[in-house]
């Protein structure tokens, strides 16, 4: 897809475009996202347009949110929305993180929104976490592909891994959550003290939040532009 095309499309999620090398790289994304869906079911997204809207877009605002100092670096000049200039100013605010954070994805499937945040801010460690076998496949090409370091793909299921040596990060992420109940206390156990978890669901399932993570401090969840129904929610684990 066309980069300029690419830009367009993102503009709702993002206070600036995303420079050059950002867009190549969603691009080359797309085109092998395409190819491997034709083999594998990594999205019943198939139109180009809608996947960089649904996942690139959703991916790229929680990336700005977890990481908002790359704004303020890259786009100091920037004239950002309201909304997102407010909801930006108590993430900054939390307790201060590596500089090199280390930031795993629990089932990345398809890769969002872990590689979105890793062309994001590309000097975070990031792990990512998927037991099957055909996807991480698909993702370790990927990274190939985009030229990632510091990627790590562990194909495991999440419930056998952190009853053995888990990897503890700085930030957990997750999207498209299936067996929510489950899936939220597991995701804390990788967590550090102070350490952050962000998570893109449904509004529906915000209520759940504070009684399955009672160690997460919650911060108030930023609705997701161009949708009715999906929040982006981060809380910080108690030290």
């Amino acid at each position: 897809m066309d980069a300029a095309r690419i830009a367009a499309l993102l503009e709702p999620f993002l206070d600036q475009p995303l420079p050059s090398p950002a867009l190549e790289q969603i691009s080359i994304y797309i085109d092998l996202l395409l190819r491997w869906n034709a083999r594998i079911n990594l999205t019943a997204i198939r139109n180009p347009e809608e996947i960089v809207t649904r996942h690139f877009g959703e991916s790229f605002f929680l990336a700005s949110h977890l990481f908002p100092e790359r704004v303020a670096r890259t786009f100091l000049s920037a004239q950002g929305s309201p909304q997102s200039k407010e909801a930006r100013a108590p993430l900054v605010a939390q307790a201060a993180i590596r500089p090199y954070p280390r930031v795993l994805d629990l089932g990345s499937g398809a890769g969002f929104p872990a590689l979105p945040l890793k062309i994001w801010s590309p000097d975070i460690h990031l792990t990512m976490i998927e037991s099957n076998h055909k996807k991480a496949a698909f993702l370790r090409e990927l990274t190939r592909a985009l030229t990632l370091m510091n990627v790590n793909i562990i194909i495991e299921r999440a419930e056998t891994l952190v009853r053995q040596d888990p990897p503890l990060a700085d930030i957990v992420t997750l999207r498209a959550v299936e067996r929510f109940s489950t899936v939220i206390p597991l995701a804390i156990r990788f967590l550090t003290p102070s350490a952050r978890l962000a998570v893109l669901i449904g509004a529906s399932q915000l209520p759940a939040l504070s009684d399955l993570a009672p160690t997460i401090d919650w911060l108030q969840p930023i609705s997701i532009p161009r949708s009715h129904s999906r929040v982006l929610a981060v809380g910080v684990r108690r030290a």
